[in-house]
């Protein structure tokens, strides 16, 4: 039996050696004896090997929640329902797509109101099921690891479970919550912004601890409330571990996905015209990949461009105006962010209603002129695409039809 207490400091010591593949700190936190981890990235015929070979990764967000990802009443087949995110989780592997994901939210009635309603699938389960109905493509969920139903031998338990029944296309990304709202759902008051990232990181190391270890572990972390107490899980995932990705921007957040994540999903830090992002985000991304350096590991950066786009560029703009010209202000003035609200005079409240578009940056136009922009995304350090469509089902087929080509002839897919 291995015996210890977990405990893992704010910060790594800088004396300790870098660990590729990941390494997880058992034991005392000066003098500390590792167990190794491997990513999945270091088996070459792993999915995830497979995904992170591409020039660019593929992905599609889909639209678990009522409105999907914009904040606009001009109808639309979009929809939350199983079936249709099934059906579009198909589109998106026929088109050789190399990864989904979906949100996950705790929201009480009404939601953040207007066409965010609040009916939503749960994450997890979705892509559990979805495991069953695909082949090729990898699953990543999204999980609120401090939540209350989660404790580390549930999660390594169910996850490894998933990773069986999927051939190693099981991936996770963790993420700790933010919203006032969700952690008072689940009975408490918010935890503070950078506790949550150190509590989070006590759950990773020791469900990856269970993932890696031959014997039964015991660990009583120093700031989590549970205990594993001669714990063991079987079956071992078959590729180490799934792949892990980290949704953050803070100095807190990425400091735990370089330490963690193989995929890091980030945000524009100068907004969702592209433009602007395309002239920050170079920093950004080097950033990002220089924490990770600093422990060892290589990270890839991913993004959610929402993308509009029509056979030419005049039905392109036309297609978002009308997106606009439909904001739901029901939705924009409950919803529980500063960047959403509807702040009443008419500067703010055009700016709103463009964000009914959605996405954390936007790309309107052609076939032509969306393929560029992803090239000079890719120019800019972002490693993966995770697109999001207004009208989901005929977007993504057009997208796959007349875009996907003219990525491969730049060279961005295989």
């Amino acid at each position: 039996m291995t015996q210890s207490t977990l405990a893992r400091p704010a910060s790594l010591p800088a004396s300790l050696p870098a660990s590729p593949p990941d390494r997880v700190p058992v034991g005392d936190p000066v003098h500390t004896p590792f167990v190794p981890v491997p990513s999945p990235a270091s088996f070459i015929d792993s999915p995830a090997s497979r995904i992170l070979a591409q020039p660019l990764m593929l992905g599609l967000f889909l639209p678990i929640q009522a409105g999907g990802w914009s904040a606009s009443t001009l109808p639309r087949t979009t929809d939350w329902s199983f079936d249709y995110n099934a059906g579009l989780v198909k589109q998106a592997e026929d088109f050789g797509f190399d990864l989904v994901f979906a949100l996950s939210q705790w929201l009480p009635k009404g939601g953040y109101g207007g066409v965010f309603d609040g009916h939503a699938l749960d994450s997890f389960m979705t892509l559990a099921a979805l495991t069953a109905r695909t082949e090729r493509i990898v699953l990543v969920a999204t999980s609120h690891v401090l939540y209350g139903p989660w404790h580390p031998l549930h999660f390594a338990k169910f996850c490894a479970t998933l990773d069986h029944i999927s051939n190693g296309r099981w991936g996770i990304n963790v993420v700790t919550g933010h919203r006032a709202v969700e952690h008072e759902m689940f009975g408490w008051q918010r935890i503070e912004h950078d506790r949550r990232y150190e509590l989070a990181a006590e759950f990773l190391d020791a469900v990856q601890q269970l993932w890696a270890q031959p014997d039964n572990f015991t660990c009583h972390p120093l700031q989590s409330s549970w205990r594993l107490n001669g714990a063991f899980v079987t079956p071992k995932p078959r590729y180490g571990r799934p792949l892990l990705v980290n949704a953050t921007g803070s100095d807190a957040g990425i400091e735990f996905a370089a330490r963690y994540s193989d995929v890091v999903f980030i945000t524009s830090p100068a907004g969702s015209e592209i433009e602007a992002a395309l002239a920050a985000l170079p920093e950004h991304t080097a950033r990002v990949k220089a924490a990770a350096a600093r422990h060892g590991r290589p990270v890839r950066t991913l993004i959610n461009p929402m993308v509009i786009c029509r056979e030419t560029p005049a039905e392109a703009r036309a297609y978002r105006d009308a997106i606009v010209a439909h904001g739901d202000e029901g939705s924009f003035q409950r919803f529980d962010s500063d960047a959403h609200a509807w702040r009443g005079n008419a500067a703010q409240r055009q700016a709103a209603a463009a964000r009914a578009v959605g996405g954390n940056i936007s790309i309107v136009g052609s076939p032509e002129e969306i393929a560029a922009y992803i090239v000079r995304l890719h120019r800019a350090g972002i490693d993966g695409v995770q697109l999001s469509f207004f009208d989901f089902e005929p977007d993504l087929r057009f997208f796959g039809e007349r875009v996907l080509p003219l990525l491969r002839e730049a060279g961005l897919r295989h």
